[in-house]
């Protein structure tokens, strides 16, 4: 048969890049342990072992810092590397004895070793203003500057269960759902350049763009144009992507928000949502010091008062949100009680079954 040719969409073949080892005992693994943090042993039912090391990077990383971790995997590891979703590195050797220089050799060159088990991992993160056209804020800048902050409970394992974090630089909120999230939070609809709109903007997109239908045609100053109805707005910027002119950013008025309790993981309960327990927060660079001492707080409370295994939702449902509030003394108000019941059902994207 001949080799299937490259098409333009799917997956690349993995095994090209797979460490031999890998490659050959593909779906025979037996179990896995972690001699410390941030390394994984793996082993094969034909008895091989094969050491994985991961290390976090600064997620955006330029050409000169990819070269510096290829060096490392050539002289420590054995030239075979992979990068995880939340753009940690991990190198696979299949000797023990070089373990510890490669680990002595990323610390030495600044990539924190950890992100194992029950550990804050590495922040999963939207792209920002380096990538993205409609960002309300940076995201890998606030990453940067909480991931210094939680440096230890990085590199340790001491947390209940694991703590996935991600943050959003829009609410359109491509980062996902989070144990903790950071996103951005527009506080006042948007602004429009109606002379710009007839020339840059289809109306009709942008009109079924709007999940509640604040938004309709109009002329302005004789042009074609929009108009937003301010008591059904929810401030949530999907405008902004197909017309620009609707500027929704603001220095003074885009805030930051946290959510807690949202897992995408049906390992062993159902995905759920995370929730909103601090609204508000200045969007304050280039260390984000508010946004960061809230996170911390939750943090701390959580690793306090958690039974072990219990991830961060499971540690609110046995709690209560009450309870919540009162440990991680954050304010409650109207705006953080959930009632909303639609598509309660085809939202519960689980494979559990229901009865």
């Amino acid at each position: 048969m001949p080799p299937r040719m490259p098409i333009e969409s799917g997956v690349p073949d993995p095994f090209q890049y797979m460490h031999p080892l890998m490659a050959r005992n593909f779906g025979a693994w037996n179990y896995h342990e972690r001699p410390r943090p941030g390394v994984l042993c793996h082993t094969a039912k034909s008895g091989d072992k094969i050491w994985t090391v991961r290390a976090g990077t600064q997620r955006q990383m330029d050409l000169y810092t990819i070269r510096k971790l290829c060096d490392i995997a050539d002289e420590y590891a054995e030239g075979y590397v992979r990068f995880t979703i939340r753009s940690n590195i991990e190198f696979m050797v299949s000797n023990e004895a070089k373990v510890q220089p490669l680990i002595d050799k990323l610390t030495a060159e600044g990539f924190p070793v950890g992100g194992t088990g029950p550990s804050v991992s590495m922040i999963a993160h939207t792209q920002g203003w380096l990538h993205c056209d409609i960002p309300g804020t940076d995201a890998s800048g606030v990453v940067k500057a909480l991931m210094d902050e939680l440096y230890e409970e990085f590199i340790k394992e001491d947390m209940p269960n694991r703590v996935h974090i991600t943050t959003s630089c829009c609410q359109i909120n491509c980062g996902g759902q989070g144990d903790i999230a950071i996103n951005i939070q527009h506080t006042k609809p948007p602004k429009i350049n109606h002379d710009l709109v007839a020339n840059v903007c289809e109306r009709p997109s942008v009109v079924a763009r709007c999940p509640v239908a604040a938004i309709r045609p109009a002329l302005v100053n004789g042009k074609p144009s929009l108009e937003v109805d301010e008591k059904k707005c929810i401030c949530c910027g999907a405008c902004y992507p197909p017309c620009p002119p609707m500027q929704i950013n603001d220095p003074e008025h885009s805030k930051l928000a946290i959510w807690v309790g949202g897992n995408h993981s049906n390992a062993r309960s159902k995905p759920t949502f995370q929730k909103l327990v601090a609204a508000g927060i200045p969007n304050n660079p280039p260390r984000w010091t508010e946004a960061a001492a809230i996170v911390k707080k939750i943090l701390r409370v959580y690793k306090e008062d958690a039974r072990d295994w219990e991830r961060l939702s499971d540690w609110v449902a046995r709690i209560g949100w009450p309870r919540f509030f009162e440990l991680t003394e954050l304010p409650f108000t109207k705006f953080h009680i959930d009632n909303w019941r639609g598509a309660r059902r085809s939202l519960n994207a689980s494979t559990h079954i229901r009865f």
